[in-house]
């Protein structure tokens, strides 16, 4: 799956690598997750931006999040430029630990750091997405981000094609799954294949719960 690609910004070169993360990459990924979803509008209202605490918490539950993709073997699938880290995407493996019955280390390690009412509203939406999603093995995007300065350069798309890589190595996979709030993301899978599924409401806030089906193509999108 990893393959080294070469993408322009601006009049530098850069050479996008794609590879698995390793512990080491772990805070690199937890910075560029956190600035690429502080304003995004489902995150403000789960771990309330008008509290003063606000990049404490966001930052406390996406560090407890990729600490149990990592323990629990999820792929995290990172895009490198030597040592920068470009882009990051996380998986978790058809039935491995997303839903509403997480493991209970991270459950108690949410509720000390995060606080109840976001950890109880984390659950709420993953457990609306999982009643939503087909009665099929699948996979689920969880995150993915670009760095700001590097965006509008295919690096997303090149992490959407490692994503469909990982889904056709899988034969127990029958798709992909991602919960978009955004329109830029909404817009950027509905042009990859991904198609609707429902509309979710989390936090009141809608949102599309996107599918992209194994045997499907860029073609079949709406």
């Amino acid at each position: 799956m990893v393959q080294a690609t070469t993408e322009q910004v601006d009049t530098h070169t850069i050479a996008g690598e794609l590879v698995y993360l390793t512990a080491e990459d772990l805070k690199a990924a937890a910075s560029l997750l956190f600035k690429t979803y502080h304003d995004d509008a489902l995150f403000q209202r789960i771990f309330r931006a008008e509290k003063a605490d606000y990049d404490k918490r966001l930052r406390a539950a996406i560090r407890e999040d990729l600490t149990a993709f990592w323990e629990s073997d999820q792929p995290i699938i990172g895009v490198r430029d030597g040592d920068t880290l470009l882009g990051v995407a996380c998986l978790t493996r058809p039935g491995a630990s997303f839903g509403p019955n997480r493991f209970w280390h991270w459950r108690i390690s949410m509720l000390l750091t995060a606080g109840f009412l976001s950890t109880k509203q984390v659950l709420e939406k993953e457990r609306r997405i999982q009643q939503a999603m087909p009665d099929v093995p699948y996979h689920m995007l969880a995150f993915i981000a670009v760095a700001p300065q590097y965006q509008q350069h295919g690096l997303g798309q090149l992490l959407v094609q490692a994503v469909d890589t990982l889904l056709q190595e899988d034969p127990e996979s029958q798709g992909v799954g991602v919960y978009v709030t955004r329109d830029d993301y909404r817009d950027f899978f509905l042009k990859r294949g991904y198609q609707r599924r429902a509309n979710i409401n989390v936090a009141e806030l809608n949102g599309d719960l996107l599918f992209h089906a194994r045997n499907s193509t860029d073609s079949d999108a709406t």
